[in-house]
């Protein structure tokens, strides 16, 4: 895998920002990372793709079927991951000279989830010859023996945690298959395809396909724009391996490198290229694309990200966009549901876990809806909606904390109540499943006691974990762009956040509901903004913020500003601060 000398200088770079600061040395070791070595992310660092298991039997089926110009039709999953996956498999088959090659990606209210048995059929009826599934298929029993039976191949890609036995498919590359030896488990479903393409690739080399065919052998690095975005939208760990992809993505996009989706997408959600970090990704570029999957068909999040017209490129951009302000308006309407029917529980607050299920709830938000009730309460949370697949049957969307192994959950519930659960998949710490809707009341109660047992802490209560204070001498845009530039920062790698007491000098609401502030530290005046939150009592002088930092790009040059995630009101006297309680 070619990379760039700008690229590998960068990453050399990062090394000496390790060994230099003593706060990115904290920040580093805080998280598991101690030797300066870590902190390399060249491609040469990554773990090999021959410890995936069955990736030797995939790249012999997928050499025939270019020799013998088979049908292919790649089968994805209706979420960011499973979009950039199904992105990343096409755009390099193509440029390994696949000629009869398309994607399907199921429609979550027509077909459900993965390789069905309806989704086998309509790939049955485009004579296809091979079927490769990425970011799914793992739990796709049916569909691919269907499949089987009628002489087709199937070639499973994906990260989803298997149940005890695996589907009958030629090929099941997936790094947390239990003969594994890939000693990351955390790729996500781009991860692994993009993978499975740099040994296709490798083969084809060695066979001389490129120079027999007269092909320029691609340079796959191009595809880390998708992967990088893929890996952060699913929310995957960000162990060491994911981090270099991650990382490496990153970089093309800065460089102006990505694709022109991801560019126009960047340029609708007013992100600035050059400044593209891991959170842009997942909280601006990621939602775009997944309000496709969620509201109505991902097929155009796909065809956004291979579209090589700039206009065409910018009118599926723009779709998107619409689609997910329609998004925000179904999921603002849902939540307040949402908090209706916690609000009349008894005492939430004691309880484990939350279950909740509303009649009108829209299946392709519930995922959302948990995220943001497992955040607010610390607990886990499943969310059900009617199935628009099943009659008599609800669909949920899972969530947890660190401490409760969610699929295991289900796994467990299963085999206590094997016919309460009609099927599940997930990872630790996002899952899906459906049920009939007569059993709702016994999977809650089960649910509960499940999860109870599985948690180390009964404490429900949020924990503002974060990196400490900093002095008035470390608050600088020096000190943000450091941080930036050691990232990339997400799950299991959190960006760093910091507690400290400020002078509160001013204050002002912007936007609809957004505080802005001006506060104080030594000499220091930092501008900060806290989203979200009503004007503080004019009687307040000082606060305690919980805050990120950022280098603030509008206006006409660079400054520093907090972003602000939690307030403390307090009183400021001289160099003491006495606080009250938390605020959000």
């Amino acid at each position: 895998m070619r990379e760039s000398k700008a690229m590998s200088s960068l990453s050399g770079a990062r090394h000496d920002l390790f060994r230099k600061s003593p706060l990115i040395q904290k920040l580093y070791k805080s998280r598991g990372v101690t030797d300066a070595e870590d902190t390399v992310m060249n491609l040469d660092k990554l773990l090999s793709p021959a410890d995936l298991p069955d990736i030797e039997t995939a790249v012999d089926r997928l050499v025939l079927a270019l020799r013998q110009r088979e049908k292919i039709i790649v089968v994805g999953d209706y979420d960011v991951d499973g979009a950039t996956s199904v992105a990343i498999c096409l755009s390099c088959l193509r440029e390994m000279g696949a000629e009869d090659i398309e994607f399907l990606v199921p429609d979550r209210f027509v077909h459900g989830y993965g390789l069905s048995v309806e989704v086998t059929r309509i790939c049955l009826s485009k004579d296809v010859d091979v079927i490769i599934t990425v970011d799914n298929g793992t739990a796709s029993f049916d569909g691919v023996e269907l499949a089987r039976d009628a002489g087709v191949d199937v070639i499973v890609t994906d990260h989803h945690l298997p149940g005890e036995e695996l589907p009958p498919a030629l090929a099941i590359v997936n790094p947390n298959r239990e003969d594994s030896t890939f000693s990351s488990k955390n790729l996500a479903g781009c991860g692994v395809i993009f993978y499975l393409m740099t040994w296709l690739r490798k083969r084809l080399r060695e066979v001389g396909w490129f120079d027999r065919m007269k092909l320029s052998e691609p340079n796959l690095a191009a595809a880390l724009d998708l992967v990088a975005l893929g890996t952060v939208a699913d929310m995957v760990p960000l162990d060491r391996n994911n981090r270099i992809l991650v990382y490496q993505g990153l970089q093309r996009i800065r460089a102006g490198h990505s694709c022109l989706g991801i560019k126009k997408l960047a340029d609708i959600s007013k992100r600035t290229l050059a400044k593209m970090d891991a959170s842009d990704l997942g909280f601006a570029i990621g939602p775009r694309l997944n309000a496709a999957g969620r509201l109505n068909d991902m097929a155009l999040g796909v065809r956004c990200l291979l579209e090589n017209d700039n206009e065409q490129a910018f009118k599926m951009a723009s779709q998107l966009n619409a689609l997910n302000s329609e998004r925000r308006a179904v999921q603002e309407n849902m939540l307040d549901q949402a908090e209706l029917f916690i609000a009349g529980m008894k005492d939430p607050s004691s309880e484990a876990s939350l279950v909740i299920y509303e009649e009108n709830f829209h299946e392709g938000v519930i995922g959302l809806i948990a995220s943001k009730l497992k955040e607010k309460w610390n607990k886990p949370v499943v969310v059900f909606a009617k199935s628009a697949v099943s009659e008599g049957e609800i669909k949920g969307s899972a969530r947890s904390i660190e401490e409760v192994h969610i699929r295991d959950v289900l796994q467990e519930m299963a085999t206590k109540q094997p016919k309460l659960i009609s099927k599940f998949g997930g990872h630790s710490m996002a899952a899906g499943l459906t049920i009939k809707r007569r059993y709702l009341d016994r999977f809650g109660k089960l649910f509960e006691k499940v999860v109870s047992a599985s948690l180390t802490s009964t404490s429900s209560d949020t924990n503002f974990l974060d990196d400490g204070d900093l002095g008035s001498e470390e608050l600088t845009l020096e000190t943000a762009r450091d941080i930036f530039w050691a990232g990339p920062w997400g799950t299991q790698f959190p960006e760093p956040t910091f507690c400290g007491k400020f002078e509160l000098v001013s204050q002002r609401q912007v936007g609809l509901n957004h505080l802005k502030m001006v506060v104080k530290k030594g000499q220091s005046l930092i501008d900060a903004i806290a989203f979200n939150s009503p004007v503080l009592s004019d009687r307040v002088n000082g606060v305690e913020l919980v805050y990120k930092m950022k280098e603030n790009l509008y206006g006409p040059s660079s400054t520093l500003q907090l972003l602000v995630e939690e307030i403390r009101e307090s009183q400021h006297v001289g160099d003491l601060v006495e606080t009250k309680d938390w605020k959000d």
